[in-house]
């Protein structure tokens, strides 16, 4: 069974939780930085987790633990666009080991994962959500508590549906 993101809502095995989404929307062809969440059904990668922020329960997924030292490369000159790295790095990244609590727990959206096409968009995940819901730069975000709840549900073949 898929996770549908529709609007703003989050629909998977009986629950319906609300999401934030992109600040522009949903878009079929997503540009790097445009604010806007990709339009179609992608797989899921790894789980994220600060391991000093969240206890886990079970994961039918494989996880992995976030260190200070953990990025993800959105510079379209690197080799590594689209793809986890670890700093210090030449080129531009986001941090994955935040002060605020947005990534403390996440899975990444395979989009433009397989062979990245440069200046598509990157880094895009269903992450924890800012309060009240707050646009994201493209990802799809939900409370932290309807993360948990959902987590022991999605299995390596479970993909997410972005309408």
């Amino acid at each position: 069974m898929n996770i549908i993101i529709k609007k703003h809502q989050l629909l998977y095995k009986g629950y319906k939780l609300k999401c934030s989404i992109g600040k522009k929307g949903v878009k079929k062809l997503k540009k790097e930085g445009d604010l806007s969440t990709p339009k179609g059904l992608f797989k899921l990668g790894f789980l994220y987790y600060r391991k000093d922020r969240t206890k886990l329960t079970k994961s039918k997924i494989k996880k992995k633990i976030i260190r200070k030292n953990m990025g993800w490369c959105d510079d379209i000159k690197s080799k590594n666009y689209n793809r986890e790295i670890f700093f210090p790095f030449k080129y531009r990244a986001e941090k994955l080991y935040r002060k605020d609590k947005i990534y403390d727990l996440f899975i990444n959206i395979k989009y433009n994962y397989l062979k990245p096409i440069k200046g598509r968009g990157s880094a895009i995940f269903l992450h924890i959500s800012k309060k009240n819901y707050e646009p994201t730069k493209g990802c799809v975000a939900i409370k932290k508590s309807d993360f948990l709840k959902i987590l022991p549900l999605i299995n390596e073949r479970t993909k997410i549906y972005i309408k």
